[in-house]
């Protein structure tokens, strides 16, 4: 071979690894967008539906889609196309309001017109209280190892929708509320951590959540490893990777 065509055959090569990866990369952004997206959670707020450590896949075609469903917020329209919208109890992904840019994830409690409060710790809707029954403890460890006990129960909603939540003191900050009346287009969203959570009842940080916020529901977790254990580290997984959270779903 000459060294022309050995250079041709090299260009032609280089040509065909670089039209595969950027397909790849093509396919995936496709995925990302309109079908799946990745999330990991960083803090304790949804304990223990959610745990930091947790790895899930958000379905973005679940509320429809908004210029929120796209990479940075590019696509140039408001509202939603083929929309969807949320059910109470949903698990969902949603850019903060306060900035429209950082992704929180709660708990769908409050529909558009719904009056939501909170009184020692039972959530009312409509004047109605939120069914919860204790089901024992949620045990952990803190910083410094020690043991803590934080109780848990089960509440359940009006459309059925039944879910364990976490609340240390009923009588916290956030366990006795005034009366929040959600505008129309909006939701009202609560972490299941009760006393651990910035969500809709801190009005001037997250508040009530606009359906063109909404990026998706969360459906599974698909990997899960103990927060302080660094992801790579592969060869710690038979130790800390979580095995009986993978494929939970929400």
């Amino acid at each position: 071979m000459s060294v022309t065509s050995e250079k041709t055959a090299k260009q032609g090569g280089l040509y065909e690894t670089v039209k595969v990866v950027v397909q790849a990369l093509l396919i995936a952004l496709v995925i990302r967008t309109f079908l799946f997206q990745p999330f990991n959670i960083p803090s304790g707020s949804m304990m223990d539906t959610l745990l930091v450590g947790d790895y899930l896949f958000v379905n973005k075609f679940s509320y429809g889609y908004s210029r929120y469903s796209f990479p940075f917020g590019i696509a140039p329209f408001s509202g939603r196309v083929l929309a969807s919208t949320p059910e109470r109890g949903d698990v969902a992904v949603f850019k903060l309001p306060a900035d429209n840019s950082t992704d929180f994830i709660k708990r769908v409690i409050g529909l558009p017109g719904d009056k939501i409060q909170v009184t020692d710790g039972t959530v009312y809707i409509n004047g109605e209280p939120v069914q919860r029954r204790k089901i024992g403890d949620f045990v952990d460890t803190d910083e410094n190892g020690k043991t803590i006990r934080i109780p848990r129960y089960i509440e359940t909603l009006p459309n059925g929708v039944s879910y364990e939540v976490l609340d240390a003191d009923e009588h916290g900050f956030w366990d006795n509320t005034r009366v929040y009346e959600v505008p129309p287009g909006h939701y009202f969203m609560m972490g299941d951590n009760r006393d651990n959570s910035a969500d809709s009842r801190v009005l001037n940080y997250v508040g009530y959540v606009p359906f063109e916020n909404f990026v998706g529901r969360a459906s599974i977790i698909f990997f899960s490893i103990k927060d302080e254990a660094p992801v790579w580290q592969v060869w710690r997984w038979p130790w800390d990777v979580r095995w009986g959270r993978i494929f939970n779903t929400l």
